[in-house]
């Protein structure tokens, strides 16, 4: 992770480094991404997530009600490491930390935004999908970051191949990950955890089937030994 000496803002004055995402990542091998529709929803689900043993919740930036869900998360299961994912603006990055997010994930990285992510003080994943986005990032003095869409941008063979040359680059890779295929990732030297949407399953959480919640969180935090 950056240090003020080398992580500089577009007016060139330093800025806080964010925490250290290590032990963050290290937490859960599977970060469960949740998208809330109705705000009823998120307190149940990410208690649910608590009690399969995955107390990290990534909570979308992609419907109305997302920071109020990550208000009353924040509020109600403060056992869960809460993050907000698809920080896409600066101003999300802002109102994210504002709500009580412990963490940001982005799709992408800006320079704009990863400044705003900075500035934050909060620890954060950068999107990248390219070796060139990786090594931009890796220039901005982040070593962890999110590798988005990951089965789209070339899966677990391409991560395998830029082991060797971009051995500093640290992943969470998201986006078409299943709970068949979450092994193959994290067999691989420089991923740290992944990224699954099937851990909330649409039909169960329109149910209120939170023990089906539970039971794929605790098959996903099974992973790690497997």
């Amino acid at each position: 992770m950056p240090s003020t000496s080398d992580t500089r803002s577009s007016t060139g004055s330093p800025l806080a480094a964010p925490a250290p995402l290590a032990s963050l990542l290290d937490l859960v091998p599977v970060v469960p991404v949740v998208v809330v529709d109705e705000l009823d929803t998120a307190v149940p689900i990410a208690r649910a997530l608590v009690e399969g043993g995955l107390p990290v919740i990534e909570l979308t930036l992609r419907t109305p009600v997302a920071l109020d869900a990550i208000r009353a998360i924040a509020a109600e299961v403060p056992e869960i490491v809460l993050g907000a994912g698809t920080v896409v603006t600066p101003a999300q990055a802002r109102e994210a930390q504002d709500a009580g997010a412990q963490f940001l994930v982005s799709p992408g990285a800006t320079p704009a935004l990863l400044e705003a992510m900075l500035a934050t003080g909060l620890p954060f994943l950068p999107g990248t999908a390219t070796v060139s986005e990786v090594l931009a990032v890796l220039e901005a003095g982040l070593s962890e970051m999110k590798f988005f869409p990951a089965e789209a941008s070339g899966g677990a063979p391409f991560l395998k191949a830029i082991s060797s040359p971009v051995p500093a680059a640290r992943f969470c890779p998201t986006g078409g990950i299943t709970a068949a295929s979450a092994a193959s990732y994290l067999a691989l030297p420089n991923v740290v955890c992944v990224g699954g949407s099937w851990l909330t399953p649409a039909d169960a959480v329109r149910a209120g089937d939170w023990a089906r919640v539970t039971q794929l969180a605790r098959a996903a935090a099974d992973l790690r030994g497997a």
